[in-house]
């Protein structure tokens, strides 16, 4: 449960980071029958598809490192269904993570395609 909490807090710490940067908040902890999107933002032409990784300490590792190759795909299927359901597909796409750490919070703009 504690996980869950830290999770929450994390993303919306996320959230107004990116609200602070211009991006307009869509939707946040979209979930469809594959998997969840953590925040789905506007960034100019820009549709984005934010994951949100917290720590609070290093021993799990940075954030970042917890996208893998694995939870990328799944990422782009529920975005894929997102799309689709919003008839959006025609839109500029790009996947961003979000990492609150410790010690602060790093931004990877299009962390992968």
């Amino acid at each position: 449960m504690k996980h869950i909490v830290l999770g929450q807090v994390g993303e919306k710490r996320a959230a107004e980071y990116l609200k602070k940067k211009g991006y307009t908040i869509i939707e946040q902890n979209y979930k469809n029958k594959i998997g969840e999107i953590d925040i789905i933002a506007k960034d100019q032409e820009y549709i984005v598809f934010v994951e949100v990784k917290t720590r609070t300490t290093k021993v799990y590792g940075l954030g970042l490192e917890a996208v893998t190759f694995a939870k990328q795909q799944k990422i782009k299927k529920v975005a894929q269904v997102y799309l689709l359901q919003h008839h959006l597909y025609e839109s500029n796409v790009r996947f961003d993570v979000v990492s609150v750490d410790y010690d602060g919070i790093e931004h990877i703009i299009n962390a992968f395609s």
